[in-house]
């Protein structure tokens, strides 16, 4: 069992730090995803390392129908194949099976799907997704389960909530299995069971007093940020985060927003992913304290500014958005690269801002600050 202290609560906010086999984290944070072992715009695991990401995110499916994860368990698992050493998490793969695969087939064993790359068929269940997690040795699995549309009938989604209780049971009894063999590259690896429900509060409810029985070492919200709007999903935080344990994290699978993650760490959330960060920063498309600024626009085209006055990222620190906004017009890597080490960046240090203000007492105040300044916008 991994070790996870609080040190701080405003509110339902928590500060804590979660100790590991890969290293001690401060949360709240934010992890960093890179779906196949890297982040999509040549960010290298040193350049994480330098804008302050603490844990990266990979994904058990992706890895599996691409290079496989028995050839990354041959040549040392995730961390030495892609030269990271600190903690890794490892989605189920269930998100991307009932998101990619439009021909799928769902059964108590699992889930038989066609591969989104050559078609080939796969099946995929509890102890499969296990196996596979294991292979990569990350630091945190997580359980495998299905993921509702956030819109889907009631009686869908009770009927799907069972069935993912049933598995996770399964995935905790293959996870114990498997770190127990000889030769398993992280015998230490843990798992985060996923609250599911969609947006019905009494099932999401039932859900979380299921799972929580079983004494794992995280807990995820999953289904959200799927359709449903903001005030839908925070109110489901504000229902069910009370019935998971407060003694383990707490992670909101695919979220979100600056404005999102300020709105759920008050309502008890500590764990973060989500794409935006670097897919926006690909299209140019740059977070500040200001709002978020699109640097293809042709009013930065003389604009000899940093990203943001003060920022210490690597993009802020040398370069202006005049040249950035050349970059991405001349279709140079280079553009999108600066854009998401940026955009990395202001997460990361967001979330050590948020960690800061946690640790002051100052919470509400920096919350209200932070969207106050969002909602403002630049003066340029």
């Amino acid at each position: 069992m991994a070790e996870y202290r609080i040190l701080k609560t405003e509110g339902r906010a928590k500060r804590a730090e979660f100790k590991t086999v890969h290293g001690t984290v401060q949360t709240p944070l934010f992890m960093n995803v890179g779906t196949v072992g890297a982040i999509k715009g040549a960010v290298s695991t040193q350049d994480l390392e330098e804008i302050g990401c603490q844990v990266e995110l990979s994904n058990t499916y992706h890895l599996h129908v691409r290079t496989g994860d028995k050839v990354i368990r041959e040549l040392g698992g995730l961390h030495t194949f892609m030269d990271w050493h600190r903690p890794i998490l490892t989605d189920s793969g269930g998100f991307q099976v009932f998101s990619l695969a439009g021909l799928r087939k769902i059964k108590e064993e699992g889930v038989t799907f066609h591969s989104h790359i050559d078609g080939r068929l796969i099946f995929m269940g509890p102890e499969e997704s296990m196996q596979i997690q294991s292979n990569l040795g990350s630091t945190i699995a997580m359980a495998f389960d299905e993921c509702p549309p956030s819109k889907a009938e009631r009686a869908y989604v009770k009927d799907s909530i069972d069935r993912t209780a049933r598995w996770l049971v399964r995935c905790r009894d293959e996870m114990k299995r498997l770190n127990g063999l000889e030769g398993t590259v992280n015998p230490q690896q843990l798992l985060f069971g996923i609250n599911q429900g969609a947006i019905y509060d009494d099932l999401r409810i039932e859900h979380a007093k299921v799972i929580r029985e079983l004494d794992l070492d995280g807990y995820a919200v999953g289904g959200l940020a799927v359709g449903e709007s903001h005030e839908e999903m925070y109110h489901v935080l504000e229902e069910v985060v009370p019935y998971l344990p407060k003694d383990r994290p707490t992670y909101l699978m695919g979220v979100g927003t600056p404005a999102n993650i300020l709105e759920s760490v008050e309502r008890g959330v500590d764990f973060f992913d989500c794409v935006y960060p670097s897919r926006n920063g690909r299209h140019g498309h740059v977070y500040t304290k200001h709002g978020k600024l699109n640097l293809m626009n042709a009013r930065f085209e003389k604009d000899m500014r940093p990203i943001e006055e003060g920022c210490q990222c690597p993009a802020c620190r040398r370069y202006s958005r005049a040249y950035i906004h050349h970059l991405h017009k001349a279709k140079e890597m280079l553009g999108l690269r600066l854009c998401v080490l940026h955009n990395l960046y202001f997460y990361n240090h967001m979330m050590e801002e948020i960690r800061d203000a946690l640790d002051a007492g100052t919470f509400a105040e920096y919350k209200k600050a932070t969207l106050a300044g969002f909602e403002a916008g630049e003066d340029a």
